[in-house]
C-alpha cells in the first residue's frame, strides 16, 4: 500500500513541496523571543485518521529465513516513545509474550508483527492524524511502507528503514532529544507541585516570597539557573532568581521583565508531563509537513509564537533569511486558519476592501454612531461594477444595508493594510500585509487581527519575495511602498507559505520553547492521541 500524503500546491516553484520542512528545520533559530478551527486548512484532532490505514499483510520476507530480525524488531518498536509515539498502538507487549513462548515461530505471529513494523513506518512517516486542506495538492506516493520492507536483509537495514520514515530535518532531531530530556524530567520529578501564588502586583527583585527556595530548585531543574547555584535568601525574590526567570520567560512567550507576576508561576508550575506531550504533539505536526524541496524559497509562520521566518536555498538553508514578529488572528474571535498557499504577487499601496463580516458587525454600527465615519477613515463605497458610489453620509449606511454597495478603504496612512499586501490566494481571503499600527509589535500577546497576518518587515520581505536586487532594491521597494499609488506586482515564481501551529520547538542551541496555546489546538489533539 502507497502512503497518501500532503505535496505543496503543485505549480509551486520548484516542487515548492520540499520546503516547508526545511522551515521547521530551522524554525526555532537562535532567538529564543517568540515570535477554533478555520473553515478550511485546519488539523483534524478527531477522529484519529491513520494515512496508512488499513495495513494489508505482506509476505514478511524480511523476517523469513536465519536473520532472526524478530527480536531486534520489537526491540526498535520499543523506541516508538521517542519519537512520541504510544508503545501500544504495535502491541508490543504481547508480540514479546508470544516470541517467547511456541507461537514464536508460528505464521500468525511473523504476519502480526510484520503489520505492526508496517503501521509503525507509516506512523513515522506520515503522523497519526490526518490533516485537512483545501489547498490543491497531490498525494506524494513515493513512501511504501511494504516497499521499505521488502529491501530489508539483516539488522542494519531494518534500523535504516525505521530511520528513514522520520523527518529528516534537523529541527524534528532537535526536539526528539527534547522530549527525551523532559521525558526522563517527568520520570525522576512526578511530584511536581505549583508554586505558591503572587499578589496582583507581581514580585520585583529583592521582594519577599514564599516559594523562594521551590522557585531556585525548579529552575535549577529546567536549567534556566545554574545547577551549582548557592542558595539564596530564605523567603527573598533575589536578583539571581529574577535573572533566571527573565531566561525562563523568553522560553516560554512570556513577557521578559524578571518579574514573578501570574502568568510565570502558572508557567512555572505546568508539569514535566504536559510539556512531553507538547513536544510529542510538534513530532506529529512535523510528520504532516511534506519534504523539503531542493531549491525555491519559503515563507513560515508558526501562528503561536507570533513568529514568520524565510528561507532561500541558496543558503543552503543554513540559517533563516529573515525572522520577525507577526500578528495573528484573535483567538475566540477571528483565528488564523492553518495551510500550506502559494504567494503570487504584492500590491504596493493596497486598497483594503472590507470583508462582508466586518462590514456588517463592525462598520454599520459606526456608521449608526457617526455617519460620516467612512469619509473620516478614508473609506469609499464601490458598486457592483468596481466604480466608486458618490453618496452623502447619511446614505451610506442604507447603501450598504440594502445590497448592491461595499466598502472599501483608500491607500493612504491609515489604511489597515499599511503601504503592501503579500497576497495567496485561497479561499479563506487569507494575505500577509504590513500594517500602520506598528506599535503592537512590541506586545508579547500579538492574537489581534482579523485573521491576516500583519508583518514586522514588509519592505525586508517584499525584497525577499521579489528576488530581483536589480530591479527591486531596498531602496526601490522603499519607494514603491511610499508612493501612495496603487500597484500590482507578480512575483517571477510562486514562493510557499505554510501557518504553521506548533507550541513547543527547540532552537539551533537546543533550547525548548514554548508558547501558549491560543487557540487551544493542543487538548483535543493530545486527547485524540493519548499522549496524557
Amino acid at each position: 500500500m502507497v502512503v497518501p500524503r500532503v505535496t505543496w500546491p503543485a505549480k509551486a516553484h520548484g516542487g515548492a513541496a520540499h520546503l516547508l520542512l526545511l522551515l521547521l528545520l530551522q524554525a526555532a533559530t537562535g532567538s529564543a523571543a517568540f515570535a477554533r478551527d478555520a473553515v478550511a486548512g485546519v488539523e483534524v484532532a478527531a477522529p484519529v485518521v491513520n494515512p496508512c490505514a488499513p495495513i494489508a499483510a505482506t509476505d514478511a520476507s524480511w523476517l523469513s529465513g536465519a536473520q532472526g530480525l524478530a527480536p531486534l524488531a520489537l526491540q526498535l518498536l520499543r523506541a516508538a516513545p521517542e519519537h512520541g509515539l504510544d508503545l501500544r498502538r504495535y502491541q508490543v507487549d504481547a508480540l514479546t509474550r508470544r516470541l517467547a513462548g511456541p507461537e514464536g515461530t508460528s505464521a500468525a505471529f511473523v504476519r502480526d508483527l510484520d503489520r505492526a513494523m508496517m503501521q509503525y513506518l507509516c506512523d513515522l512517516h506520515g503522523g497519526r492524524a490526518a490533516w485537512a486542506s483545501r489547498v490543491s495538492a497531490a498525494p506524494d506516493t513515493g513512501f511504501d511502507p511494504r516497499q521499505r520492507l521488502a529491501t530489508v536483509r539483516d539488522a542494519q537495514g531494518l534500523a535504516q528503514a525505521i530511520d528513514a520514515a522520520a523527518p529528516a530535518i534537523p529541527l524534528y532531531g532537535r526536539v526528539k532529544a527534547a522530549l527525551a530530556q523532559y521525558r526522563e524530567l517527568s520520570r525522576a520529578t512526578p511530584d511536581w507541585p505549583a508554586l505558591p501564588p503572587v499578589a496582583r502586583a507581581a514580585i520585583h527583585a529583592g521582594g519577599p516570597y514564599a516559594g523562594a527556595a521551590l522557585l531556585q530548585a525548579r529552575l535549577q531543574l529546567l536549567g534556566d539557573l545554574n545547577a551549582q547555584a548557592p542558595m539564596g535568601s530564605d523567603g527573598i525574590y533575589t536578583p539571581a532568581l529574577a535573572g533566571a526567570v527573565r531566561r525562563f520567560q523568553a522560553r516560554h512567550g512570556l513577557d521578559e521583565d524578571g518579574v514573578l507576576g501570574t502568568g510565570t508561576v502558572t508557567a512555572l508550575s505546568v508539569p514535566p508531563a504536559h510539556r512531553v506531550a507538547q513536544l510529542a504533539l510538534t513530532l506529529e505536526r512535523l510528520r504532516w509537513l511534506p519534504p523539503p524541496p531542493a531549491h525555491g524559497r519559503v515563507v513560515v509562520v508558526n501562528v503561536p509564537t507570533y513568529r514568520l521566518w524565510a528561507f532561500d536555498a541558496r543558503d543552503n538553508f543554513a540559517a533563516p533569511a529573515l525572522e520577525m514578529r507577526v500578528i495573528v488572528g484573535a483567538r475566540g474571535r477571528t483565528p488564523t486558519p492553518l495551510f500550506i498557499g502559494e504567494m503570487r504577487y504584492l500590491e504596493f499601496a493596497p486598497y483594503w476592501n472590507v470583508p462582508a463580516s466586518i462590514q456588517k458587525n463592525e462598520i454599520l454600527p459606526k456608521l449608526a454612531r457617526n455617519p460620516a465615519y467612512l469619509q473620516q477613515n478614508d473609506m469609499e463605497l464601490v458598486g457592483s461594477d468596481g466604480r466608486v458610489l458618490q453618496v452623502g453620509a447619511g446614505d451610506a449606511a442604507n447603501r450598504l444595508r440594502a445590497g448592491g454597495a461595499r466598502v472599501r478603504q483608500r491607500p493612504g496612512s491609515r489604511n489597515v493594510l499599511g503601504d503592501v499586501k503579500f497576497a495567496l490566494p485561497n479561499p479563506m481571503n487569507i494575505y500577509l500585509h504590513s500594517t500602520s499600527a506598528r506599535e503592537l509589535f512590541q506586545r508579547t500577546h500579538r492574537d489581534l487581527s482579523h485573521g491576516c497576518i500583519r508583518v514586522e518587515q514588509p519592505a525586508e520581505l517584499a525584497q525577499f519575495v521579489l528576488a530581483d536586487p536589480q530591479q527591486w532594491s531596498g531602496t526601490q521597494v522603499t519607494a514603491a511602498m511610499g508612493a501612495g499609488k496603487n500597484r500590482f506586482v507578480k512575483l517571477a515564481a510562486p514562493v510557499p507559505v505554510v501557518l504553521f501551529y506548533a507550541t513547543a520547538l527547540v532552537d539551533r542551541q537546543g533550547r525548548a520553547l514554548f508558547a501558549p496555546d491560543i487557540y487551544g489546538r493542543d487538548a483535543a489533539l493530545i486527547a485524540a492521541l493519548q499522549l496524557e
